[in-house]
């Protein structure tokens, strides 16, 4: 499967975390709507950082959106 132009310029939101075991893990979202409703669980001051590609906390997770 050939990917198009438009899917290859999506956005990806990064959350790296920690199991109870201290192994690390890191999820990468490609899915549009699943970063809408990730995005609400941020407050504004965080969101201005993450579009701007900054790294953000929430509870114990890192979070990053690399843009398209």
């Amino acid at each position: 499967m050939i990917a198009t132009l438009e899917e290859m310029r999506m956005p990806v939101l990064v959350r790296r975390y920690k199991l109870v075991s201290g192994l690390a893990q890191e999820e990468r979202i490609d899915d549009q709507d699943r970063i809408d409703r990730y995005m609400r669980f941020f407050s504004r001051e965080q969101l201005v950082k993450l579009e701007a590609g900054q790294k953000v906390f929430l509870e114990k997770d890192e979070w990053q959106l690399i843009p398209d």
